[in-house]
């Protein structure tokens, strides 16, 4: 197959609109042959570490063996872990040099290459509770923070915001960033266990940077990386920013967005843990790694902005990892994912977990693209180039084809289909077919371009030549224009900021319902994820495309992953007014506050945004909590059908669940919000939801129950008033839900207020038809 025909097939995967994944793809649009070269080497390496037969041997795969009860001491976990797997090795040498990880500190298990057959023999062993496959996993500022109502001058406890630790689970960091700086900081905080070493490229931690590690188990080579917390690819560095970088005046991307750069708490520390990697991506062995470090150093939120695995709660790494640090106290915040708009593509879902959808603010990056006709049109996207020129000659990429044969493909401009004489000098209309086609035009002389796409995107894609987005109307009229006059010409002027309406969820964040459980309403809560200008790495270009000479110390991304730090930010903000809140109730805080969008502009509602749009200043403050500990949670996953020796993956040790009490009501866990899904067969649904809150506020205090119930549903609450005599008082209650069959794939939404005078504690109730 040649280049083109490969690269065409692989720029089908652009079109998910997944921005995170892009910088991964455009690896894929190099044209530089040892570049290709390498890749085809990358791809040889996955593939032979992968279980399958080469030349009638049997090659091996990186497996995670969870043991029983934790061990004594360290010394003793990694004698029983050596010991175990020399029981399936055919000598102890042998399961020493196999074996990658040991994780001892915060639960008991080892990372190591086996064979299947090996795999099976381990399985089957007394002392082993469970073997998972490593399996790989993708990556999923100046205006946000003032839109969602986080202001400069918020109310701030900075003694204790700065004893708060934020972790990222990312790509690394760049400590040289004005972002993380640690002028004025004071030393960090006595009970931190972190550390950080000296690696390559990598100027050391500070006061604001108090830990940095990596981990990259697999071996498998990294051509454009470093085995190093250091930042080569960017998204590390502008989630770390997002989320607790300092103040960073008259920040932008070459005069746009220009505004004060700053996290959500500025003050607080940060701790760098390196799981993903250029190439190869997230491993599970790695990720488990970092939980255990990030653990054991004291971390209090973790912020992983990478796309979750099996919907299986008790074999997803994500999910494993942040069940072990919420039994510490510490809330993890995950990205929901980046596969919308399409249903029950939701990732990161477990109960424990605050699953972070994506929406937008108001502002987008546009572009005014004058026709030699003297029309202007709009496109949308990040375009840093002032005119040159007052026009430029405009041609169509089918009217530039290399051959007939090529005319098809010209028409998106795939490499090797134009012809340079047609388009040296020229702007030159496409449709699109993947991004990086500025890339293509100005390696043979175009001056830039004007891309046609279906609709207009929701991300403003940066292009590292003139170029804009137009939709399929804007798009006639281009075509049109060349058509009319033997001279077609135009010129696109820089972009510029435009006000639009807002929020509005993403068109890629991924939607529910929750693969992984009926019960569970997922995502969680949206928050600002397009268009977030956060820090950046000076170690690649903003594109990362070959050709591209454009580097900046802020840039513009969009995806979850820019959602994810923003809540991580806020679990950090409210952890310093409340430092001995569980996660549950930070997390109960975040989704009770949050701002209900509108179901208008959100056609899949609740599986598009959660509860709703964030809203920090009244998380500090929220009146009531839905609280619960591990013990909540394991009774819910009993009660999802979870047996007990899957379960001893999370708890050390097996759980016999018809011991105990049985979980309460139709879900039977005490979470904010509520769903319920439909029965085919029935004319009537029932739900019964049992439910207990906390009372953070102030006494004594009375609230009141208000009931908004969807056509063709009736909700009811018994009480309908909760009295409190003092703080921290708790208070049980029932609503019942009775909902009549609907035609199939139908969301509706209610919702439980409980109202104060001071507080509205909202839960949203969501009634779905699969």
């Amino acid at each position: 197959m040649s280049r083109a025909l490969c690269f065409k097939a692989i720029s089908r995967l652009y079109l998910t609109r997944d921005s995170d994944v892009i910088s991964l793809l455009n690896m894929f649009s190099q044209k530089h042959a040892k570049s290709f070269s390498f890749l085809l080497l990358q791809l040889v390496l996955i593939l032979e570490t992968s279980a399958v037969l080469v030349n009638g041997v049997e090659q091996k795969n990186f497996y995670i063996v969870f043991l029983g009860a934790h061990p004594v001491n360290i010394d003793i976990a990694l004698d029983t872990h050596l010991n175990v797997l020399s029981a399936v090795k055919e000598s102890y040498i042998e399961a020493k040099e196999s074996i990658v990880y040991s994780y001892t500190k915060s639960f008991n298990a080892f990372a190591a290459k086996l064979s299947d057959d090996e795999a099976k023999e381990l399985s089957a062993m007394d002392e082993v509770l469970s073997v998972i496959p490593n399996q790989y996993h993708k990556l999923h500022t100046t205006r946000s923070w003032n839109f969602i109502g986080l202001p400069l001058t918020a109310k701030r406890r900075l003694k204790l915001e700065s004893d708060i630790v934020v972790g990222l689970l990312d790509t690394g960091i760049t400590p040289e960033s004005k972002s993380f700086k640690d002028d004025g900081f004071g030393p960090p905080p006595a009970r931190w266990k972190g550390s950080c070493g000296h690696y390559a490229n990598f100027s050391g931690c500070n006061n604001k940077i108090i830990g940095a590690k990596y981990f990259k188990a697999d071996g498998i080579p990294e051509e454009s990386d470093i085995l190093s917390p250091i930042d080569v690819d960017g998204h590390g560095t502008h989630t770390a920013s997002t989320a607790a970088g300092n103040l960073v005046q008259n920040a932008s991307l070459f005069g746009l967005a220009n505004g004060t750069a700053r996290g959500a708490v500025p003050s607080a520390r940060l701790a760098i843990y390196k799981v993903c990697w250029s190439f190869s991506g997230c491993a599970d062995m790695d990720i488990l790694a970092a939980f255990e470090a990030a653990i054991h150093d004291g971390v209090d939120v973790i912020s992983i902005s990478i796309g979750g695995g099996d919907p299986s709660y008790v074999t997803d790494s994500i999910s494993i990892g942040a069940f072990l640090a919420m039994r510490k106290g510490i809330i993890t915040v995950a990205s929901a994912g980046n596969g919308g708009p399409s249903l029950a593509t939701v990732t990161n879902t477990a109960p424990w977990i605050v699953t972070v959808a994506a929406s937008g603010i108001d502002r987008a990056f546009k572009s005014t693209v004058q026709l030699g006709s003297g029309k202007n049109v709009s496109g949308v996207g990040v375009n840093c180039f002032n005119p040159k020129r007052k026009t430029y000659p405009l041609v169509n990429g089918i009217d530039a084809a290399r051959d007939s044969d090529s005319k098809e493909e010209a028409g998106y401009c795939y490499e090797d289909t134009l012809d340079p004489k047609k388009v040296k000098g020229k702007l030159v209309y496409c449709k699109l077919g993947t991004y990086g086609t500025e890339a293509v035009l100005k390696e043979i002389g175009g001056i830039g371009t004007i891309i046609e796409s279906d609709q207009y995107p929701d991300v403003a894609q940066i292009f590292m030549a003139p170029a804009t987005t137009v939709n399929n109307s804007i798009g006639e009229i281009v075509t049109k224009y060349i058509q009319s006059t033997r001279s077609p010409s135009a010129v696109i002027y820089k972009s510029h900021e435009e006000k639009i309406q807002a929020p509005i969820a993403a068109t890629f964040s991924s939607r529910g319902p929750n693969p992984g459980s009926q019960h569970i309403l997922k995502p969680d809560v949206a928050a600002p994820g397009i268009n977030i200008l956060a820090s950046y790495t000076l170690r690649k270009s903003l594109t990362g495309l070959t050709g591209d000479t454009q580097f900046s110390e802020f840039t513009i991304m969009s995806g979850t992953s820019m959602a994810c730090p923003h809540v991580a930010g806020v679990a950090a903000y409210v952890k310093s007014f409340h430092p001995h809140w569980s996660p549950a109730a930070i997390r109960s805080a975040i989704i009770t506050t949050a701002k209900p969008m509108s179901k208008r502009l959100n056609n899949e509602a609740e599986f598009a945004y959660g509860s709703g749009q964030l809203n920090p200043t009244r998380a500090v403050s929220p009146g009531l909590v839905y609280d619960m500990d591990d013990f909540g949670y394991i009774q819910f996953l009993c009660h999802e059908g979870y047996n007990g020796s899957t379960l001893s993956v999370l708890v050390g040790s097996p759980v016999n669940c018809s011991s105990l009490l049985p979980g309460l009501g139709y879900d039977a866990i005490n979470y904010p919000s509520m769903q319920l899904i439909l029965q085919s067969n029935k004319d009537t649904t029932i739900g019964v939801f049992k439910r207990r809150v906390t009372n953070v506020g102030p006494a004594p205090i009375i609230y009141n129950a208000i009931i908004r119930s969807p056509k063709g549903v009736e909700i009811t609450v018994k009480p309908t008033t909760l009295t409190f005599t003092r703080t921290m008082q708790k208070k049980s209650f029932t609503v019942v839900v009775k909902a009549k069959s609907m035609p199939s794939m139908q969301i509706v939404s209610g919702s439980l207020v409980w109202k104060s005078p001071r507080y509205v504690v909202r839960s949203p109730i969501v009634i779905y038809s699969p």
